[in-house]
């Protein structure tokens, strides 16, 4: 079969691989139709590492995706030759401590799509997935909303872990598709108040057509005076999605006494730094958002149910062969790109 593979700093081709086999009776084999490009495939891509990560070339991105059941093992009930599914990247597990409590995303045995050192992407014709990963698209989803379900599920995620059913003002710092993920996971759980910010104008549009009550620009505002001025009590919580240090630093002004920051973006640095006095003088809690958890299948249904409601994310479509210019056009923040989607046939 056909996989697309780095082969060093922004270097990548399609190679021939082996078609994978099913091992286990509980595996099941799919053949690829649709893969989102995320911002972590596209730091692999440009630096060749997320912390201790490290590419070990050749090696295939990938981990948002939308696949066909094309076989299954023989213990195989969840789904059948044909389904359509959405794929949770991460596989478990399910008998270490992490997973015994429920916290399968912090699996002590984690091996996920697109990883260094743990599974190879799904930029493949074809990948093997334990069946407990595939969750059947639900009647006239299609094959894009599919691969949108993955980075819901992380903001629907991070909004369950702000665990605050009296939050009534939010920000959220950055709006690439996460962010936007987040805004729209908000929405849905009757957030009054919703503060964006980002440093690139047409996703702070998008926002804003998503139901952001104020976007604002950081490099050309004073964003944090502007929301004082706007919500003199401060916010509740701040999801910080871009992983920039002055981000973390605008978050902590913007927080009431008591509030909540929730860090969803992957920082390019090893290390963030916080004013700590800020800190203890509000108690303020900060919470390290990781992936997602049993939230996959409420991403589906939350597509499901407001038809077209995430379809605006997806700006750009490319053929497999195409992969290459997909990750050049995110990598730059081209033609007004939110979300990339690669196609198979």
């Amino acid at each position: 079969m056909k996989a697309a593979v780095l082969t060093g700093i922004r270097k990548a081709t399609i190679i021939d691989v082996p078609d994978p086999e099913l091992e286990r009776e509980t595996d099941v084999l799919l053949k690829l139709i649709a893969v989102g490009v995320c911002g972590s495939d596209i730091h692999y891509y440009t630096t060749g590492r997320i912390g201790d990560q490290i590419v070990r070339y050749p090696f295939s991105l990938g981990h948002e995706c939308t696949a066909i059941v094309e076989r299954t093992g023989r213990g195989v009930t969840r789904v059948h030759p044909g389904d359509y599914v959405a794929i949770d990247p991460a596989v478990f597990c399910g008998h270490c401590d992490q997973c015994r409590t429920g916290r399968y995303h912090t699996c002590r045995n984690l091996l996920f799509l697109g990883s260094p050192g743990q599974l190879e992407g799904c930029l493949s014709e074809f990948i093997v997935m334990p069946q407990e990963c595939c969750f059947p698209l639900k009647p006239g989803m299609t094959f894009e909303q599919g691969v949108l379900v993955e980075p819901l599920s992380i903001g629907i995620y991070a909004v369950k872990l702000m665990n605050n059913p009296n939050a009534e003002s939010i920000a959220i710092l950055g709006t690439g598709p996460i962010g936007l993920s987040v805004l729209l996971a908000a929405r849905d759980s009757g957030i009054a108040s919703i503060y964006v910010t980002d440093k690139i104008d047409f996703r702070l549009n998008a926002a804003k057509s998503a139901g952001a009550n104020w976007v604002g620009n950081p490099d050309k505002s004073d964003i944090v005076k502007e929301i004082q001025t706007l919500q003199p009590p401060l916010l509740d919580a701040v999801f910080e999605c871009c992983g920039k240090q002055e981000a973390i630093n605008q978050a902590i002004n913007l927080l009431k006494p008591g509030g909540t920051l929730l860090i969803v973006g992957i920082p390019e640095t090893k290390q963030i730094s916080f004013d700590i006095h800020s800190l203890r003088q509000k108690e303020i809690c900060i919470i390290n958002v990781r992936r997602q958890n049993n939230c996959i299948q409420p991403a589906i249904d939350l597509i499901h149910n407001r038809s077209g409601w995430v379809d605006f994310m997806v700006t750009h479509i490319f053929k497999f062969s195409e992969f290459k210019t997909a990750f050049d056009l995110v990598d730059g923040y081209k033609d007004n790109v939110i979300k990339a989607i690669i196609r198979f046939g």
